[in-house]
C-alpha cells in the first residue's frame, strides 16, 4: 500500500515500464510524482497525461543527476521513493565495443544510479524518514547476450550496488532493491528491434510466438511489482533480486 504522503522520483519515467510505474503509484494514491527524461517536449506530455511533474535530465552528467533528486525533493517535499528505471540499451560485443562506447553505458547505467541513490537516501537520512528504492535491471546481469557485453555488465554491477546499499542503509530503514526483467515489450523495445534486428510491423507477434508463455514481460505487470516494493505492504524486505521473466535463469536444454 502506498501512503498518501509518498513523494516519488521515477528516474525514466516517460515511457515504456517507469511511466507504467508512475501510473500505478497513482493508481494507489500516490499524487507528487516526479518523472525524468532526455525528451523535454514527450516528458512533459507524459507528466501532463498522469498528472506528474517532468524534470529533463542528462544521465551521463553526474551533477545534473545529483541536482534533479535535490530539485526533485524542493518541488515536492521529502522524497520517501525512487526508482531509477532508465538505461541505455546500445548494442554492442566484447570483440567490438569501443572505450567510448562503454563509458557512456557506464555513467548512464551505473553511475547515474549511484548518484542518485546517494543523495536521495543523505536527503532522507538528514530529514529523518523511512525510504524506498526499486532499480530495475535486467536478467543480462547474469550474462547476456553476446551482442549486449557492455549492457550486462552495467545490469550487474548495478545489481551489486542495490545489494551494497540495501546493506549500508537498512539501519536508516532505508529499502532497496531491485528487478530482473525479462525481454518487454515496449515503445524502447520497438524501436531496438527495428533499428538493430530488422524488425517489421509483425516483431512482436513473432516474439511473443516464441516465447514459453506467449507473451513478453509486460510494464504494467512489473510496474505492480514495483509499487508493491516501494509500498508498507511489503514490510522489511530489502537486498532482495527479483528475476521477472519465464525463462529461468541457470536451465539448460533437457
Amino acid at each position: 500500500m502506498i501512503h498518501a504522503e509518498t513523494a516519488a522520483l521515477i528516474i525514466g519515467g516517460t515511457q515504456g515500464l517507469g511511466l507504467a510505474i508512475a501510473r500505478a503509484l497513482m493508481d494507489q494514491g500516490c499524487t507528487r510524482i516526479v518523472i525524468t527524461g532526455r525528451d523535454a517536449a514527450k516528458g512533459e506530455a507524459a507528466a501532463q497525461r498522469i498528472g506528474a511533474v517532468f524534470m529533463a535530465l542528462d544521465l551521463a552528467d553526474a551533477s545534473d543527476v545529483i541536482a534533479t533528486v535535490n530539485r526533485a525533493r524542493d518541488r515536492l517535499g521529502d522524497l520517501t521513493a525512487l526508482v531509477n528505471a532508465a538505461a541505455l540499451t546500445d548494442r554492442g560485443g566484447i570483440r567490438d565495443t569501443t572505450p567510448e562506447d562503454f563509458d557512456r553505458m557506464m555513467a548512464a547505467n551505473v553511475r547515474a544510479p549511484f548518484f542518485a541513490i546517494q543523495t536521495f537516501a543523505n536527503l532522507a537520512i538528514a530529514a529523518g524518514h523511512p525510504a524506498q528504492v526499486v532499480n530495475i535491471l535486467s536478467m543480462a546481469a547474469h550474462c547476456g547476450q553476446t551482442f549486449l557485453a557492455p549492457y550486462s555488465a552495467s545490469k550487474a554491477a548495478l545489481l551489486n550496488i542495490t545489494k551494497n546499499a540495501a546493506n549500508a542503509l537498512r539501519h536508516d530503514r532505508i529499502r532497496v532493491n531491485g528487478l530482473n526483467c525479462g525481454w518487454m515489450d515496449t515503445p524502447g523495445e520497438d524501436m531496438i528491434q527495428r533499428k538493430y534486428h530488422g524488425g517489421g510491423d509483425d516483431w512482436l507477434q513473432k516474439a511473443e510466438a516464441s516465447q514459453p508463455m506467449g507473451t513478453l514481460v509486460k510494464p504494467d505487470h512489473v510496474a505492480t511489482l514495483a509499487a508493491y516494493l516501494l509500498g508498507s505492504g511489503s514490510g522489511v524486505i530489502t537486498g532482495s533480486i527479483i528475476d521477472f521473466d519465464q525463462n529461468v535463469s541457470g536451465s539448460y536444454p533437457e
